[in-house]
């Protein structure tokens, strides 16, 4: 018996469950694995020309991203991505797919726009979103980069110009010398 049940016996009082597991991040992995199913959509599905490109455009963006994904966790940008590969780019996909191809294509759903005409803004938001938070994780690493040269100007003097950068006593002359060259003790001339 443990402790907590012991205790909640004696006083009368009902233990508190333990709480479920919530459903677990998914992985750079998971995240990779479902751009490839997006792509095998894109594949199976025809697609005209101009939703393919788009879609490889978002795939690329997020494929770069995913690596850099622990500069933004937490974050609402970190969400997006993850999102993005795994539910907003699939479902714009499937829903699409899903029509027939000449219904899709040329009947009017939404304020005269296609499924088609749709589905490219929805692409071209989350192309445009998806740079966003691209140029937001390189810019991050880009002000770190920054910060640090500031640090190497301020510590060490003028870097790209060769001047400033003192390591030791600097003299104009050359030192006196001693005499002529003798090798080190213990070993014979030549």
């Amino acid at each position: 018996m443990a402790l907590g049940d012991f205790f909640a016996r004696l006083t009368g009082r009902q233990q508190e469950p333990e709480p479920a597991p919530g459903p677990r991040a998914p992985t750079n992995d998971d995240l990779l694995a479902a751009l490839v199913r997006v792509e095998e959509l894109i594949a199976q599905g025809a697609v005209p020309a101009v939703v393919a490109s788009r879609v490889n455009r978002v795939v690329r963006i997020v494929r770069e991203t995913i690596p850099r994904l622990g500069n933004l966790a937490g974050s609402a940008q970190a969400y997006s991505v993850m999102a993005t590969a795994t539910d907003y780019l699939p479902e714009a996909i499937g829903g699409y797919l899903r029509l027939p191809r000449q219904w899709a294509d040329t009947r009017p759903v939404d304020r005269g726009k296609t499924s088609l005409m749709i589905l490219i803004d929805q692409l071209d938001l989350l192309g445009a979103t998806m740079d966003k938070v691209f140029d937001a994780v390189n810019r991050a690493d880009a002000a770190a980069l920054i910060a640090h040269g500031r640090f190497l100007q301020e510590k060490f003097g003028t870097g790209s110009t060769g001047g400033g950068l003192a390591l030791g006593p600097t003299t104009s002359t050359p030192p006196p010398s001693t005499g002529p060259l003798q090798p080190p003790p213990g070993r014979g001339g030549a």
